[in-house]
């Protein structure tokens, strides 16, 4: 993946063998994303924050991103091209599996997160600002959700 101004790569790193699956394993954590044509378990852990999971539902591609907020507020600058963003999170897991192939006619998304897990967080919706944005991003791109666990009490 070659950088390009003002564009981080965000794909996550963490590789591990999953003992409990019996299969290679890949975490994604806050402001990651990851993109795979294997087959391969995607691991997050979620509080308030929002995850969508993408695929080709024909040809066994998909992906997994991880996002803290739902934009950047209208700030400018290196930081808003960050996956840490529901924005610019969705953007670049999209772009990059239609790259590999998939089909925008095929896609199909589960969404987890944007849990109260805080009371801290609970005032200013954090969780409630993810799933609102999330849902609406994917009913824009015409991606149906086949399954969802949003907005409980549980990280």
């Amino acid at each position: 993946m070659h950088a390009e101004a003002g564009y981080v790569e965000h794909m996550a790193t963490n590789r591990y063998f999953d003992r409990t699956f019996g299969c290679d394993a890949v975490k994604v954590l806050p402001g990651e994303y990851f993109v795979t044509t294997s087959d391969i378990v995607l691991v997050t852990v979620l509080g308030s924050c929002v995850t969508a999971c993408v695929r080709d539902r024909d040809k066994g591609l998909g992906g997994m991103n991880h996002f803290m907020l739902p934009d950047n507020g209208g700030e400018l600058g290196v930081l808003s091209s960050s996956a840490r963003y529901g924005a610019y999170a969705m953007e670049v897991l999209l772009n990059h599996l239609l790259k590999l192939g998939a089909r925008r006619s095929s896609l199909e998304a589960k969404v987890f997160g944007g849990g109260r897990v805080l009371a801290s967080l609970s005032q200013a919706q954090v969780g409630e600002k993810n799933v609102d944005f999330v849902l609406d991003y994917l009913e824009t791109e015409r991606i149906p959700v086949v399954a969802q666990d949003l907005l409980d009490i549980y990280p």
